[in-house]
């Protein structure tokens, strides 16, 4: 189905206001198939000739810059420069059913469609290309096709595509290891990682890759962000030089550190300021812009059966999301779907997005969205900077309650998993307008101030199942014996996951006055008070996962103190993952949020 303007659900801009400003999230468009994010030239800056065009890498380590994205964009703001972000045709939020014969140009052809949109919007005549990963290499094969291209910041460029695809398949059997996965669970027959698949064609035309071939230099001002390892990098710079372009090297300082895992991704700030100071360059010597910057308006991309509008809500238009509504009649409440982490809203492997468009074909409106500094969505001023586990999230969520209610959207379900379960869980407990929670693996269900988020996030702590499960495997025995295993950390987690288990099965007052003991009566309240307000709750656990063992903690081994609370039902997978990545999972968790918007239908 083709780009739709608008339609009759979506009529009505989440933000009337054009403007953006410091701490507001960037302005929705929608061009070619796929939504991108706009941000013009900031309050009081001089607008440039120069605009940015961002170029995402794949897979895993799309996801791992997607903040760096929207940091880099403010800092070009401030400049004056304005930019442009997007998902390639077949990822994050964009449209599905492509045709990918041929390869690279069907994400090329799009490439150029935003190069169109950027200088439309910016009112700029020339272009900067700030690529990523696979994003850089296509910078590079681009340039010829984009009109005026001042320069090109290339970070850790993908020089040879067969390489890459080896590294790619390394990368993804660490990923899924660290998932659980077993062979039979992971994705072995197709380009993969993460639960993302690259299509067969394009996986083919990277193969035949080869950087070092270039013969025409793709931009006269090329800064090589390289890391200091890969020799390949800086003998194409060198290469770039030879063809006449002037090229200034940058080392990559903390690319490990951004790209080993979204949760805990660190941002290379040096480097960013480099990148910054020189696009400032670029900017500052292309001089005044040739037209003004104008508004996108409203976003909206209509698919098979739902339309969906990016947007963004909430005080100064700080939150960035995707309102998806069913092009049929709708039913039942609207599902607000949390984020798992620091993961973008189109959810891991893009399992969010899958969920929104399969919940629209039965008629169920939903959001998807970041929460305050996660992805696409700037941070609050003077907030604490760990927002995972906070309360200052519920904020984010009765700002979604918010927006659903002025789009006559509400009441809605909370659904989410992990930290995204435990925030559901919460603000269903401030929320007149919850129809009911489906938890996914939760962490816990109130947060212990004892507990360090940063070290749950950076060692994550595994269930005793779990440890019961890897120690039988022969890997696991080989990773021992490489020391690849933390024993001190992984003792520290059994210990105290052994702790809680007996605090919890102490007898009376002993019990109660440990802090287990106490956090128990507040979980068991908590509950209490949805169970007053008979709002469903559906707690759906993966066999082996951490979540569990404060489970068992709070309400026993059988669960039998949750016997009491006629509203919950308890749910355990098998052969499943924390991010239930199995596909049999995935449309499990599917049905169940469908039976809870429609519970009252």
């Amino acid at each position: 189905m083709t780009t739709m303007l608008r339609s009759n659900d979506l009529a009505a801009a989440a933000d009337e206001s054009a403007t953006w400003t410091p701490g507001s999230a960037a302005l929705p468009v929608s061009f070619a198939r796929t939504v991108g994010l706009f941000t013009p030239p900031g309050p009081g800056a001089a607008p440039s000739d120069c605009a940015v065009l961002f170029l995402s890498p794949w897979g895993f380590e799309e996801m791992c810059t997607r903040k760096l994205w929207r940091q880099l964009a403010e800092r070009f703001s401030g400049l004056g420069v304005a930019s442009l972000r997007f998902d390639y045709p077949g990822t994050g939020d964009s449209l599905d059913a492509m045709e990918f014969s041929g390869g690279l140009p069907v994400w090329q052809a799009a490439i150029e469609a935003a190069a169109a949109e950027l200088r439309r919007l910016s009112g700029a005549s020339k272009l900067v290309l700030v690529g990523h990963g696979l994003g850089a290499t296509l910078a590079v094969l681009s340039a010829g096709k984009l009109g005026a291209v001042e320069g090109m910041a290339l970070m850790a460029p993908v020089v040879s595509g067969r390489f890459y695809l080896r590294e790619l398949s390394a990368w993804s059997k660490m990923v899924d290891d660290g998932l659980g996965l077993g062979e039979d669970q992971r994705i072995t027959s197709k380009t993969s990682i993460a639960g993302l698949v690259m299509p067969d064609d394009v996986a083919d035309a990277v193969r035949r890759i080869n950087l070092q071939a270039t013969e025409i230099a793709p931009a006269p001002s090329i800064l090589m962000v390289h890391r200091p390892a890969r020799e390949n990098e800086t003998a194409l710079a060198t290469r770039l030089e030879e063809l006449g372009a002037a090229v200034s090297r940058q080392p990559y300082l903390g690319y490990d550190e951004l790209v080993s895992n979204p949760t805990i991704a660190t941002q290379p700030d040096a480097v960013a300021t480099r990148v910054a100071e020189w696009v400032g360059t670029l900017a500052a010597a292309a001089g005044p812009a040739s037209g003004s910057w104008s508004s996108p308006g409203t976003a909206v991309l209509g698919g098979d059966g739902f339309f969906e509008e990016p947007l963004r809500f909430g005080p100064r238009s700080r939150l960035s999301g995707v309102l998806c509504t069913p092009a049929a009649a709708r039913r039942g409440a609207s599902v607000i779907l949390l984020g798992t982490a620091y993961d973008r809203h189109a959810g891991w492997a893009r399992s969010t997005v899958e969920t929104a468009r399969c919940l629209a074909l039965q008629g169920i409106a939903s959001l998807r969205f970041d929460a305050a500094n996660v992805g696409d969505s700037p941070p609050v001023e003077g907030a604490p900077g760990q927002v995972l586990f906070s309360e200052n999230q519920k904020d984010d969520v009765q700002a979604a309650f918010d927006l659903m209610a002025a789009r006559q959207l509400a009441p809605a379900v909370l659904a989410g998993r992990c930290s995204g379960a435990y925030l559901a869980f919460q603000s269903s407990l401030d929320e007149p307008r919850c129809r009911g929670v489906v938890a996914v693996n939760p962490f816990t269900f109130v947060w212990d101030p004892d507990d360090s988020v940063d070290e749950a996030l950076r060692y994550n702590p595994r269930s005793l199942g779990d440890y019961r499960k890897r120690a039988l495997r022969l890997d696991t025995l080989r990773r021992l014996a490489a020391g690849q295993i933390d024993l001190g950390r992984a003792a520290a987690n059994i210990g105290k996951q052994l702790g809680r288990r007996a605090a919890a099965a102490a007898p009376g007052l002993l019990g109660h006055l440990t802090k287990y003991g106490r956090l128990q009566r507040s979980v068991l309240s908590a509950f209490r008070t949805l169970a007053g307000r008979r709002t469903p709750v559906r707690l759906i656990y993966s066999e082996t996962d951490v979540g569990l063992e404060r489970y068992h903690a709070y309400f026993g081994a059988d669960g039998a103190g949750l016997r009491a609370f006629a509203n919950v039902s308890v749910e355990v997978v098998r052969d499943a993952d924390h991010n239930m990545s199995p596909p049999a999972a995935r449309a499990l968790l599917q049905r169940r949020i469908v039976e809870a918007a429609l519970a009252d239908d």
